[in-house]
């Protein structure tokens, strides 16, 4: 059994806020480091690749560029390089949109949609690894408390 939380302060609710904030950071960045280093061990791959097959894994009939630079939250630019290795290596293809001959389509190939099978299994074990120290309970009131931090700017 953990011991009991330790009273925050009596700082101002702005200091508090901002520990909250700091904390938030450093579990991300902790957990993004170890699937980062994960996906080069086991997959020899990297977490943006990881990123830009999970996105075509949800989308099987294929993404325009500018729609899955759009949805990963990143520049053309760094997508349509990750979208070249993932082609070279057969896991994506590209197919020109019928009447806008400037737009591509990407997709997962077959063997794409094999591989990332694979990492996203790997994925979620690890996640889950990291995360086991929750009871049911404090994993639903953290994702409560998490999905209102993100509604209140929507």
């Amino acid at each position: 059994m953990s011991a009991p939380a330790k009273p925050l302060s009596n700082k101002p609710l702005s200091k508090q806020r901002l520990r909250l904030w700091l904390r938030m950071l450093s579990a991300h960045r902790g957990i993004e480091m170890h699937l980062r280093e994960q996906l080069r061990l086991s997959h020899d791959s990297t977490l943006p690749r990881f990123d830009v097959m999970s996105a075509l894994d949800r989308y099987r009939d294929g993404l325009r560029m500018s729609d899955l630079s759009a949805r990963l939250k990143v520049s053309n630019g760094n997508v349509t390089g990750i979208v070249e290795r993932l082609a070279s290596e057969g896991l994506v293809e590209r197919v020109a949109v019928d009447g806008d001959r400037r737009a591509m389509c990407v997709r997962l190939t077959p063997a794409g949609i094999d591989r990332f099978a694979d990492m996203a299994r790997n994925h979620e074990t690890w996640v889950n690894d990291r995360l086991s120290a929750f009871t049911e309970d404090e994993l639903i009131t953290l994702i409560t408390l998490l999905d209102r931090i993100g509604e209140i700017h929507e």
